[in-house]
């Protein structure tokens, strides 16, 4: 079996070229040139159309930047749902609107076509080291079908209903919590270096204390101590998730205040430019609005 895979970004790519290394034949799509490009070196097929996938595939995986590719991929008159024929199992990795993926697996299902949402946690990082997590929707059964291969991308599959948005759902509850995360490491980092605190030995000091974080260890060694914000998870696609967080609690009629004044901080942050940068350039943000703050009160010049 050949196994299709649309998307080559950040994600895709690494998560393509380790089935390549697993000695899987992919197929692989993207609009973008050079990711083709990088994706046949690794030695994939690029396919010209889905219609060409979909006749040499019997498992697609797509990883797609928004939930408008994902209707373009999967909706459109020319989409996977209309190419597929009925053994063909879609399995979308993307983080996209909950109810966008029960739309997508509805529809699938009226077609007698099996589907997965199973958005990934685990970063650029974690699809180059096959350390992904996998939170999946959808049926059990299918997803015993494709598991082995999830095992191939990631180290944790985990099954989290049948509902078509219950890992979406649990994915966007994890990037809720990672926006609070890294604003709190922002924050707090803020007032410790106006403290004079030497950040590396506090990092060393919080690293056996309970303010030790994953998120903290992530964003302060590997961007803001080098003061490089290329991004591994940028900071315009957590705030994405963060609205589509808001739009699930809103959906439930609950109202969240801290979280929707995180949202107004990372919209904030994107809107000033740093969409692109990693989320961690929150603590650049930060401290630019302390600096703000203390020239309206007249103690910097």
């Amino acid at each position: 079996m050949k196994i299709g895979f649309i998307g080559l970004g950040n994600m895709g790519l690494p998560m393509s070229k380790n089935l390549l290394a697993s000695q899987y034949e992919v197929v692989g799509l993207d609009l973008n040139k050079e990711s083709c490009e990088r994706f046949q070196y690794a030695g994939g097929e690029i396919a010209q159309s889905l219609v060409e996938m979909t006749a040499c595939c019997g498992l697609i995986f797509t990883s797609l930047p928004s939930s408008e590719a994902a209707k373009q991929v999967y909706l459109a008159r020319d989409g996977l749902l209309s190419s597929c024929p009925a053994d063909v199992i879609l399995v979308d990795t993307s983080t996209i609107a909950p109810s966008l993926e029960v739309e997508i697996g509805t529809k699938a299902e009226e077609k007698g076509l099996s589907f997965l949402a199973a958005p990934v946690s685990g970063g650029v990082i974690g699809a180059e080291k096959r350390t992904l997590t996998f939170m999946v929707g959808g049926a059990e059964e299918t997803l015993e079908q494709v598991r082995p291969h999830l095992l191939k991308l990631g180290s944790h599959v985990f099954h989290l209903g049948e509902r078509y948005d219950s890992g979406t759902n649990a994915k966007l509850i994890n990037n809720l919590l990672i926006g609070f995360y890294t604003a709190g490491v922002a924050e707090a980092l803020t007032l410790a270096r106006e403290s004079g605190l030497d950040l590396d030995f506090l990092f060393d000091v919080l690293s056996v204390s309970y303010g030790q974080s994953r998120i903290y260890e992530r964003n302060y060694k590997s961007f803001m101590a080098k003061e490089n914000y290329e991004p591994g998870f940028t900071l315009a696609l957590l705030n994405k998730d963060l609205r589509f967080a808001m739009d699930l609690a809103a959906s439930h009629d609950l109202n969240l205040p801290i979280s929707q004044a995180l949202v107004d901080l990372y919209a904030d942050a994107e809107a000033s430019g740093l969409g692109a940068k990693d989320m961690a350039v929150i603590y650049e943000r930060i401290g630019e609005q302390s600096i703000t703050f203390k020239a309206e009160k007249g103690n910097v010049t």
